[in-house]
């Protein structure tokens, strides 16, 4: 970055904040760095209380493949944000020093070697930083994230907004994919056991003992169904009760959404969530404790005027305004 563009970077009053260029005074949005929001990169602060970390990893997808971009388009759609919240009511650069990490290098070859690599610099970054949010990838980057987590948090409650369960024990015989890193996460003791829940899973699955199995590995489910006839309220409740005080992890797949809102998606399902159901439903969250998060599962190649990047990216400045409305 050149002086200029240093010169640029917004300071937050005498915090020592340092956020993204005025779009309106100092540079138009469609200028500027390509970091998430135009932030700062990590090593432009001394630390961050939240990170936000680009995993270009899709060799675990069993669909459509191209996931390995989302976070390039993740923050092509974030240069839009603006920096204050209308629905948490809260400006999250001035409350947090929040930093782009950019990208891991992953190999796209071998899926247990690019998980290692995954953990392995996650782990490097809870040096510099409080909390990461991860810009996906594949939904298989969420078993490395939530190790990473784990060792600074311990076990963490789960709050998993997906079309899938993502519980499964293998897929074609792979155990490690974006199918089953739940399943792993459980079994590694990653998880409070009974304090994790799924939300929108919805219309096919390969067999009714799916949804028995992932009861027996302690998870709840809130179908799209379910939030349909009973409301936002009714699911927030439920979420609240069932994490209770425990620290919580957020995984969204952003074909939680319906393919209307969201197209660009490795294994869209009809009859999803809103994008304003799925805001108002983690607006309805934003008293707990996030320790983590991840948006997944963008496959740009698949997109319409940026629809899904927006949201994804919309999303993910929600999740940052729930972690600064919880400091």
């Amino acid at each position: 970055m050149s002086s200029v563009e240093k010169d640029e970077l917004a300071e937050s009053g005498d915090t020592g904040i340092v956020g993204p260029p005025d779009s309106i005074r100092q540079l138009p949005r469609f200028a500027g760095p390509s970091t998430f929001a135009r932030l700062p990169r990590l090593d432009e602060v001394s630390r961050a209380d939240v990170a936000i970390f680009g995993v270009p990893f899709d060799a675990g997808t069993t669909y459509r493949p191209g996931a390995r971009f989302g976070p390039e388009a993740i923050r092509a759609g974030s240069k839009l944000l603006r920096p204050y919240h209308l629905g948490l009511e809260i400006e999250p650069w001035s409350r947090l020093q929040i930093a782009d990490a950019g990208d891991v290098g992953v190999t796209p070859f071998d899926i247990a070697e690019a998980v290692s690599q995954i953990e392995s610099a996650a782990q490097r970054l809870y040096r510099s930083a409080d909390r990461i949010i991860t810009l996906g990838g594949d939904h298989t980057v969420a078993l490395p994230m939530l190790r990473a987590a784990h060792r600074h948090h311990g076990p963490v409650a789960l709050i998993h907004f997906d079309a899938h369960l993502d519980t499964w024990d293998n897929m074609f015989g792979a155990r490690l994919t974006h199918g089953t890193p739940f399943r792993r996460a459980t079994e590694e003791r990653l998880l409070a056991v009974n304090h994790c829940a799924h939300v929108g899973i919805r219309h096919t699955t390969p067999a009714a003992k799916d949804l028995e199995d992932d009861r027996e590995l302690g998870f709840a489910t809130i179908s799209t169904l379910d939030v349909a006839r009973r409301g936002i309220e009714h699911a927030a409740d439920r979420l609240r009760e069932r994490v209770a005080d425990r620290p919580v992890y957020i995984s969204i797949d952003i074909d939680v959404l319906d393919p209307a809102h969201a197209p660009a998606t490795g294994t869209p399902e009809p009859g999803g969530l809103s994008t304003r159901e799925l805001q108002l439903l983690l607006y309805s969250l934003a008293d707990l404790d996030i320790v983590g998060a991840d948006v997944v599962e963008v496959s740009p190649a698949y997109d319409h005027a940026q629809i899904t990047a927006l949201a994804a990216a919309g999303l993910t400045f929600d999740l940052l305004a729930m972690v600064a409305r919880g400091r």
